[in-house]
């Protein structure tokens, strides 16, 4: 906190000290681009899709600078329903970063979403809750992208802009203050040195006291604090080359994890200290923390002559975060849990394509990365935790009483490289008013996991006519093991789209998805612990095949359209798909005494779902923005070895998403005054099942949203409300050890921004 609050300061300090010239450019952008259907007139600076995506065979969401401001998007998940069939849960900490899109998507490991930020690649998911300063636009590409971005974009891809000092020159400061203490500022500064060179600099830093409270501490348990900054500096020149580098650094520490026990095996039970489970209560005595560290480098050489252009994409990121958990998260001294990952990742991507040719064009791609990553993942099983997870079977057949004299330390530890390499085409075809596309690419990824694993289980036994417990020897293990995975995939890809104009076409499209398969690292002290266990009862541990998962497949087949009527009053887009997906990846516990997560393959899943989004514009200072999306996620084919789950639906997938949002801009005609901003919105999502036997869900709910805005050139200030109607809902549940639990969504939140614009 104190090196960015230095930052922030030189800052400061740079933006009064900035050439006369830099203070007084006017913000020459293009007119920002709010909605996937008002793009026509946007600067796209995109390497791989198209110019503009609204004439593309795909569906495709845009939220611009403008939006991302009004809507107080600080992070993906506060943009979640606004975008069709988008679903980003906010639970557990900033490493959870699930993201749910037509019925697929991800707890823990591989994204079933890629995430570009300028064009870069992020590889680490646990990154992808970060925070978000000076956006220009993000986009929303639904449906498989796979064969132009390739593994773990199977629902889609999330691409980031940032501004670029070429096109905004100035200053800004930002500041707001909203519920939960919550405080955050954000400086930045825009400078065009000349026709061929520019830099930005940006910082920010927040903090929050949090929402929830741990009952047994008394204290906060989500409190929250994060900084972070990024360099840019560019270069151009009028022969086509343009050269762009970012750094980035973003620092994170908070609590998280606020989950509230509503039942199970440990109700009505005391812990050493008298201190009585209840349901209801967020209650853990051990310390639940979250820390994270990133760093990413991109940079990007772009070079076009007439008729075609070259790029490269060259990124280093480097991922440090370390996880603390009282993993049981009740009083009762159960086991506690470290994960803490260090990963450096290299990437390249080189696209070679075609410009500006009237009938055929095409597209060129080589792409590789490779991944350095190490983690340490420490387990300490205290002596209740051992009684009742190891012992409490063995000892409820009154043959023997078994109990544990000391705590049993699980320590993991793991070794992970990767690397992958694709090459990909894409080629276009125009013949009258049709356009065909076909793509294809060839991806090939192999991946290694080094684990060492030892611990030691000390406990006393009494068994038959024993007068009292006999101290036994005690059982100790270190194991090493070795796997390796390899994947060698086609993805193919075709298109057709039929142009009415330029703003009105219709378009099919059939396409592969892939999602890379993985390790179970999160399941590897409960093989320990088995194998312990196995020991303790003078059995011999048979290893199984749970640490490993394969690959998750998918055709998709989508038909939609984006039309506008009413010389532009009405614009709008929409779609219909089904995605038959093969072996899908779930989250899931190996058995009831599980202590960890494992991925699972569910056999077979079909989505079938629609989406619109419209846009009205009655007249000039009132908008109003709907978005609808419907999923129907159902198991054709999935045995876990107990029950059959055919026809239920796939859990944490919403079936419904809506947002609707209405905007009345007031001109105050006070020069200095600048604009009166109305806007109120709501958003539902639901019915979300939590398990695949469909016994608990969550059911359709709405929140609803307003703002009042008074709008100028050289500031902005905001009075803004989230939730206002207090809505009680749920956004995750699960269950440990024979415990259920459940994370709250956050209630009404007030807050201020204020945003001064130095230019």
């Amino acid at each position: 906190m104190k090196h960015c609050n230095r930052i922030i300061t030189l800052l400061m300090l740079l933006m009064l000290t900035l050439p006369t010239s830099a203070h007084t450019s006017m913000h020459n952008e293009a007119e920002p681009a709010d909605t996937t259907i008002v793009v026509d007139h946007v600067q796209v600076t995109a390497i791989k899709q198209g110019l503009v995506l609204r004439s593309e065979p795909v569906a495709a969401t845009i939220v611009g600078e403008r939006a991302v401001d009004r809507n107080h998007i600080t992070a993906l998940k506060d943009m979640a329903e606004m975008v069709p069939n988008l679903h980003i849960p906010d639970y557990g900490s900033r490493m959870t970063s699930s993201i749910y899109v037509r019925g697929l998507g991800a707890r823990i490991d591989q994204p079933a979403i890629g995430l570009t930020v300028d064009n870069v690649p992020m590889m680490q998911k646990n990154g992808f809750d970060t925070e978000l300063s000076d956006i220009e636009r993000i986009e929303v590409l639904r449906g498989p992208q796979s064969t132009l971005y390739g593994r773990n974009t199977m629902g889609g891809v999330i691409n980031i802009y940032t501004l670029s000092p070429f096109n905004y020159q100035g200053s800004r400061i930002e500041s707001g203050y909203s519920s939960g203490n919550t405080f955050r500022l954000r400086a930045s500064t825009y400078v065009k040195f000349s026709d061929k060179w520019a830099t930005s600099l940006s910082a920010y830093t927040t903090s929050s006291d949090g929402f929830f409270r741990n009952e047994f501490t008394g204290e906060k348990a989500d409190w929250e604090k994060s900084d972070g900054g990024r360099w840019k500096l560019l270069f151009r020149n009028n022969k086509g080359l343009r050269i762009e580098n970012t750094l980035s650094f973003a620092m994170t520490e908070q609590g998280g994890y606020p989950y509230a026990f509503i039942g199970g095996r440990s109700e009505g039970t005391a812990n050493a200290d008298g201190y009585v489970v209840t349901p209801g209560q967020i209650a853990y005595n051990d310390t639940c923390r979250y820390e994270r560290f990133t760093l990413s480098d991109g940079l990007t050489i772009h070079y076009e002559t007439e008729r075609h252009s070259l790029s490269s994409i060259t990124s280093y990121q480097l991922t440090d975060d370390d996880m603390r958990l009282d993993n049981d998260f009740t009083p009762l001294d159960y086991f506690t849990l470290r994960q803490a990952i260090k990963e450096h990742v290299v990437t390249e991507d080189l696209i070679f394509r075609s410009r500006g040719a009237r009938t055929y064009n095409y597209l060129f791609g080589l792409y590789g990365f490779y991944r350095a990553q190490k983690m340490e993942a420490p387990v300490l099983f205290k002596t209740t935790g051992v009684d009742e997870i190891i012992f409490k079977a063995a000892n409820a057949s009154g043959r023997v009483e078994m109990h544990a004299t000391e705590d049993m330390p699980l320590n993991s530890s793991f070794k992970s490289p990767a690397y992958g390499f694709a090459a990909y085409h894409e080629s276009s075809l125009k013949f009258g008013k049709w356009e065909a596309k076909a793509g294809l690419r060839i991806e090939h990824e192999q991946v290694r996991l080094e684990t060492h694993g030892e611990g030691s289980l000390k406990f006393n036994l009494k068994a038959g006519q024993m007068p009292f417990p006999i101290p036994q020897e005690p059982i100790t293990l270190d194991t090493e093991s070795n796997y390796k995975r390899h994947f060698t995939e086609l993805l193919p890809k075709l298109a057709f789209i039929y142009r009415f104009d330029e703003n009105r076409n219709l378009y099919a499209t059939f396409s592969r998805g892939f999602k890379a398969g993985g390790f179970n690292t999160q399941i590897y002290s409960d093989v320990l612990k088995e194998m312990l266990q196995t020991q303790a009862m003078g059995g011999k541990f048979e290893e199984s095949d749970i640490l490993s998962y394969d690959p998750e497949y998918s055709w998709n087949y989508e038909v939609g359209g984006h039309f506008s009527c009413a010389d532009g009053v009405v614009r709008g887009d929409f779609s219909l798909f089904m995605i038959d997906c093969r072996d899908q990846q779930l989250t899931v516990l190996a058995d009831a005494n599980a202590t960890g997560r494992m991925m699972t393959n569910a056999g077979r899943t079909r989505s079938l779902g629609g989406e619109l989004a419209l846009q009205l514009k009655p007249w000039r200072t009132f908008d109003i923005d709907l978005a609808y999306g419907y999923t129907n996620a159902t198991f054709r084919h999935y045995v876990d070895g107990e029950q059959d789950f055919r026809g239920n639906y796939v859990p944490f997938a919403p079936q419904h998403t809506l947002s609707a949002g209405l905007t009345w801009t007031i001109p105050t005609g006070v020069r200095w005054l600048g604009d009166v901003v109305l806007h109120g919105g709501m958003r539902g999502v639901g019915k979300i099942y939590w398990d695949e036997a469909n016994t608990v869900s969550q059911p359709y709910y709405t929140t609803f949203n307003a703002s009042v805005r008074l709008e100028h050139r050289n500031y902005a200030i905001d009075f803004w409300g989230q939730n206002l109607s207090d809505k009680t809902f749920d956004v995750f549940y699960f269950e440990s050890i024979g415990n259920r639990f459940v994370q709250r969504g956050r209630g009404r939140i007030l807050g201020v921004t204020l945003r001064i614009n130095l230019q």
